[in-house]
């Protein structure tokens, strides 16, 4: 369901909840029954997380200008050994 704003002209603003797709150019008044047009609005969007939003745009610079590395990167290292002997004999995956 959605809510869209309408606006009668002498009684002023009020939201009609309908399925979405189906809002109607004009509705009859809540108040005084005349035609109200509809009121078109932005649409209520949430703000995306400031990460999400520096990948976003790191993957787009990167589509037409792809970052230059100027070596190779380093290998990854293995895990570190445990501080535990013991550990040492326990069975690997």
């Amino acid at each position: 369901m959605a809510t869209y704003p309408y606006r009668c002209a002498s009684c002023g603003p009020f939201d009609v909840t309908r399925p979405i797709g189906h809002a109607l150019s004009e509705v009859p008044c809540e108040t005084c029954g005349k035609k109200a047009r509809r009121v078109f609005t932005a649409p209520m969007l949430t703000r995306t997380p400031a990460p999400l939003t520096r990948a976003l745009h790191a993957q787009e610079a990167s589509a037409h200008e792809p970052r230059v590395v100027s070596e190779v990167p380093p290998a990854r290292r293995g895990p570190a050994p445990a501080p535990d002997p013991r550990h040492a004999r326990l069975p690997r995956p």
